[in-house]
């Protein structure tokens, strides 16, 4: 695999070549340190059966590391020049009949574009659209059984957070109802063209089934009225979505939880009995029928 990876000299010849340079409207660094590569596919802790799905491969370098590992990848990738010209760099240095490209916006993917199914994701991410790609892709894409993002240090953290920290917020629920997350390193800046002015990290990820048999639309209700008035108590944030503090509070006390408390005090699974006891008394918005991760992918 050494020899097939791209290092600095070969990433900016190969921009060179296609004409590329990186814009920040895409959200495009591209890694071209080759043990930062390395790093990231082991970190993944892929198997050779995995179908990896890997958003905005750019030009190619965390790919080339992803096919030496894994049984397939699939790069997403919006810039079409990019797409374009992935396939003919994979063909110069590894086997291109593991790679599928699909021009397309991860935010829009469905699980009907992947054959075979996606089992991992694997990816460098744009800053500027990880927390909705991410959740998105967990939301349609039930055969995954977890992943490896590299992503903001300050994005990273908040996917991470636990209940009571500073930065737990609507991702770190959301992201929590899909699966367990643990931070898995920093990346310094320094690996990435152009240079970002902030740190990256590591952000790997097991899959679960959700925590509770409630819709999640229900409960994706739930957690971001609470956090749009995260000072308020839960009682006053949550009278909105309720119909009134008075109707939060019954809530609140009906799924044991203390209509003083703030939202980021709750577990995803307090959310969830949230949600549940709303559902019960009939309040709660647009509810679904299921709670499945195989339902549409919603926030």
């Amino acid at each position: 695999m050494a020899d097939a990876l791209l290092g600095p000299a070969e990433i900016r010849e190969l921009a060179a070549r296609l004409g590329v340079a990186p814009t920040k409207k895409l959200g495009q660094n591209f890694v071209h340190d080759p043990n930062t590569v390395r790093r990231i596919v082991a970190a993944a802790g892929l198997t050779g059966d995995d179908v990896v799905l890997e958003v905005g491969p750019g030009l190619g370098s965390l790919t080339l590391g992803l096919l030496g590992a894994a049984a397939h990848v699939h790069a997403v990738e919006i810039d079409p020049a990019l797409a374009a010209a992935l396939p003919v760099t994979v063909a110069e240095r590894a086997d291109v009949a593991k790679l599928t490209v699909h021009p397309a916006d991860a935010l829009r993917v469905t699980a009907d574009l992947f054959t075979p199914a996606p089992t991992m994701l694997v990816a460098n991410l744009p800053y500027n659209v990880a927390v909705p790609v991410v959740l998105h892709l967990l939301a349609t894409l039930p055969t995954l059984r977890g992943g490896l993002v590299m992503v903001q240090k300050e994005v990273a953290d908040r996917l991470v957070a636990g209940p009571g920290s500073k930065v737990y917020g609507v991702p770190s629920v959301k992201l929590a109802w899909y699966a367990d997350a643990r931070a898995a390193g920093r990346v310094p800046p320094a690996v990435f063209w152009p240079v970002p002015n902030v740190d990256s990290g590591l952000v790997a990820f097991a899959c679960h089934e959700p925590v509770a048999d409630v819709p999640r639309t229900v409960v994706f209700q739930v957690i971001d009225a609470a956090f749009a008035q995260r000072r308020k108590t839960l009682r006053a944030a949550l009278a909105g979505w309720a119909g009134g503090a008075d109707r939060a509070e019954h809530l609140l006390v009906a799924a044991g939880i203390s209509p003083q408390a703030r939202g980021e005090a709750l577990t995803v699974t307090q959310f969830a009995a949230l949600a549940a006891a709303a559902i019960a008394e009939g309040y709660g918005g647009k509810l679904t029928p299921s709670g499945s991760r195989r339902e549409e992918a919603g926030s």
